[in-house]
């Protein structure tokens, strides 16, 4: 049973500070936020890495409800950032081969190439919010990046309209937040 909550709401905005033990943050803060898998960043091996982010997730709901928030987050330890985990999860997208999109500074940097037309194949978050739902009794919620978002951190391969391309990236954003709300958020 969750709280019900007060008139202003308090909440983390933004993610929590992923542990040093789990993600290098040195290297992730010598470079922009990587906008392709950046599995290198990680320091845990990768059979021991859906138990660390658990752990880590359980420390910052701990850490919220200490806090005294009253909507708690997941922390978005399982990301190395914002929109990289949910945007290469999906249907065209060729993940091996990435593209190239100019940085804030100017410079090239790895996105999602877009080679086919973007579906969702499978819930991607819900099992963060499974476990976010079993670990607290407090109202949740979880981040989900947006589509025009996803459509200007990608290399367009495929689409002659941009607005198709994010209009197909919203459709499985709309996916994915109804299955996070089913799941509990």
């Amino acid at each position: 049973m969750t709280r019900k909550l007060p008139l202003l709401p308090t909440s983390l905005v933004g993610s929590y500070p992923q542990p040093e033990w789990l993600i290098d943050r040195k290297r992730l803060a010598g470079r922009f936020p990587p906008r392709v898998r950046a599995r290198e960043l990680w320091r845990v091996a990768p059979e021991f890495l859906d138990q660390a982010q658990d752990d880590a997730t359980l420390l910052a709901i701990r850490a919220q409800e200490r806090a005294g928030l009253d909507i708690v987050t997941d922390g978005e330890m399982r990301r190395e950032s914002y929109s990289n985990r949910f945007a290469t999860a999906l249907d065209g997208v060729d993940i091996d081969n990435p593209g190239s999109a100019l940085d804030r500074s100017g410079h090239p940097n790895p996105v999602p190439r877009v080679v086919g037309r973007i579906r969702r194949r499978h819930a991607v978050e819900t099992r963060d919010v499974q476990f976010l739902r079993a670990n607290t009794d407090r109202v949740i919620k979880i981040t989900v990046p947006g589509p025009f978002t996803m459509a200007q951190q990608a290399q367009n391969d495929f689409y002659e309209d941009e607005a198709e391309m994010a209009m197909d990236y919203a459709a499985a954003v709309n996916e994915e937040i109804r299955d996070l709300f089913a799941a509990g958020a």
